[in-house]
């Protein structure tokens, strides 16, 4: 199918039809809204086979994601935002029982202040739960990752939940053209969901069990080793999805640029498309910079980003979202990568984009030119500078 000018939260309701969910619930929050109304909206006219609970928070819809899941059949959510954290309760669990739900976060600030507009700390706040987190530079991607997350989740190897991250109004609410594919094509890289484990009353099965000191741990040892072991299935359904759609995803990481790139730029989600603008216009200027797009961020493919980062001489990691009296989540992940490097590279981490301020390209340039005269450790930047800035006395 040639690629149709569609706005992302419907095409992002598409492509999660098109993986034949049975059940779906959700409950409104900005931005998100307009996909599961899209799902609705197919459903009320008999397009897409399935059941749509309402509920009235997004607790009760992760929860009731969580059971239809645990009796064999495929679910999609989605959140954003302060529901997103409301579902953080169920979301634990809905790992820990070993679940493959899949939800679409349209990434939001979070409060207090309160705020709409795009960030991503609401995702980046669940990065030890033990969902797969997929990031999304556009609504190609958006609708590509959403088919990679069943794939990987379902694996009887993985069977975590997947969140496919998409920033918020600038990708739901932007009309791009996108390939959203053929039924016939998503069901040849999508087989039916076929389950390990069910509520049967013929064959019953406790999910959630009380676990003492002698068995938690261990619970919690195989979900890293499913952690893990989704790197190499992220990687296999890579090379089926461009077999089936005859198109490639960047499944883990993209390089962009990088061959012969001495400084590297690093970040997820939109703000990559900027940051590729900036780096074809200092590359028409003779400068060695290159950028590195994290596609994947749990599991984090730690080797993968070593081989691609080591023989930078400058690292620049912009990070939409900050760890409150750390820094930048991303940019203390790539750090740790390269701990024990005998010559590690220059390691700098900004933070920028909170609250869906704008990101430009000069901001950008701004940021390459002070990281190679300095390390940033958690810059900031963009303040305003005239606002009271301290801290409460």
């Amino acid at each position: 199918m040639a690629p149709r000018m569609i706005r992302g939260a419907q095409a992002v309701a598409e492509a999660a039809a098109l993986c034949r969910p049975q059940v779906i619930s959700a409950y409104p929050i900005t931005p998100q809204t307009v996909i599961v109304e899209e799902l609705a909206q197919m459903i009320a006219n008999g397009k897409l086979e399935a059941e749509f609970v309402n509920v009235e928070s997004e607790h009760s819809a992760a929860s009731v994601v969580l059971g239809a899941s645990a009796t064999g059949v495929r679910v999609y959510t989605a959140s954003s935002s302060q529901g997103l954290l409301l579902m953080s309760e169920v979301l634990y669990n809905i790992a820990g029982m070993r679940l493959p739900v899949v939800l679409t976060c349209a990434n939001r600030s979070v409060s207090a202040p309160l705020n709409i507009w795009n960030d991503q700390q609401d995702s980046i706040s669940l990065r030890d739960s033990g969902c797969l987190q997929f990031y999304a530079e556009n609504n190609q991607e958006a609708v590509d990752l959403l088919l990679l997350a069943y794939r990987v989740a379902e694996d009887h190897g993985v069977m975590l939940p997947a969140l496919v991250c998409v920033d918020g109004f600038l990708l739901p609410h932007a009309y791009e053209a996108v390939d959203v594919p053929e039924p016939k094509e998503v069901d040849a890289f999508l087989p039916p969901y076929q389950p390990l484990y069910r509520l049967d009353p013929d064959e019953p099965l406790t999910f959630g069990a009380y676990a003492e000191p002698d068995k938690y741990m261990e619970a919690r040892y195989m979900m890293q080793r499913a952690q893990e072991k989704a790197i190499s299935v992220i990687q296999e359904a890579g090379h089926s999805f461009e077999k089936v759609f005859g198109r490639p995803i960047s499944a883990l990481m993209e390089r962009y640029r990088m061959d012969d790139a001495s400084t590297a730029l690093v970040a997820m989600g939109s703000v990559i498309g900027t940051i590729k603008d900036v780096v074809d216009e200092l590359r028409s200027q003779g400068q060695r910079v290159g950028a590195l797009k994290i596609v994947t961020y749990r599991p984090f493919p730690k080797e993968l980003i070593y081989h691609a980062l080591k023989e930078m001489e400058n690292i620049i990691v912009l990070d939409k979202a900050v760890s409150l009296g750390s820094g930048g989540p991303l940019a203390t992940e790539i750090r740790a990568a390269f701990q024990g490097s005998p010559q590690p590279p220059r390691v700098s981490g900004v933070i920028a984009g909170l609250g869906g301020r704008d990101i430009t390209m000069d901001t950008i340039k701004r940021i390459i030119s002070q990281a190679q005269k300095e390390v940033l450790e958690a810059e900031f930047v963009d303040l305003r500078e005239d606002m009271e800035l301290e801290g409460v006395d």
